[in-house]
């Protein structure tokens, strides 16, 4: 099973976002996420948060609620991805995650390296975007001309090897506070890294908007 939580970021193209969602997929939202999946024409199974953000006009059975008080230590997609978790998912897709506060995408991006997730592929998306961790290795799947960059979170990452990349990595060290991994280039639809230690951000940005 495949977990898409809706978060209450921005969403810039429908379409692109309807394209990556699954008829069979468990739909969660976290708070106002909700918004998305009801311009998506989607029925949420679950709505998790404080719910200080639901449309006025929204309404579910009581049961499709998982309410948390306002005052919370945790944010809505915090919670959000705790209960995904609980599910078993084969995969966790976060889509409306990125874009509007700072903070909050920044944040939203750091909940993926907390090593609770390091056994589940939890990745966030947009239809533009794919934003996710390689702890050793990942394939991206896109096509040519996507951009790619590779960004060492947390230190240094080190023995980073990539094939169809358009600038090949071969047992390079990648520094949090250099900018060697920035906008890369897919030469195929899909390109894969390794690494033999630390902890590296993916990013994929369509080369079609």
């Amino acid at each position: 099973m495949r977990v898409v939580i809706f978060a209450n970021g921005d969403l810039p193209n429908l379409e692109k976002a309807r394209a990556l969602i699954h008829p069979d997929d468990f739909i969660l939202c976290a708070d106002g996420g909700v918004r998305h999946a009801l311009a998506l024409g989607l029925t949420p199974k679950l709505i998790v948060g404080d719910m200080d953000s639901l449309p006025s006009t929204f309404s579910l059975q009581p049961e499709s609620f998982l309410r948390y008080p306002t005052d919370k230590n945790e944010t809505d997609l915090e919670l959000a991805v705790r209960h995904a978790l609980t599910l078993a998912p084969k995969q966790i897709l976060i889509l409306a995650a990125l874009g509007g506060r700072t903070d909050q995408t920044l944040a939203n991006i750091a909940l993926l390296s907390h090593p609770q997730l390091a056994a589940f592929d939890v990745r966030l998306a947009d239809g533009v975007e794919e934003i996710f961790f390689c702890r050793d290795q990942a394939q991206i799947e896109g096509r040519g001309g996507d951009v790619v960059s590779l960004i060492p979170w947390q230190g240094k990452v080190a023995g980073v090897f990539t094939e169809n990349l358009r600038w090949r990595l071969d047992d390079e060290i990648l520094y949090p506070d250099q900018t060697r991994g920035v906008s890369n280039e897919m030469t195929a639809d899909v390109a894969k890294v390794f690494i033999q230690s630390g902890l590296l951000l993916i990013v994929r940005a369509s080369c079609v908007l």
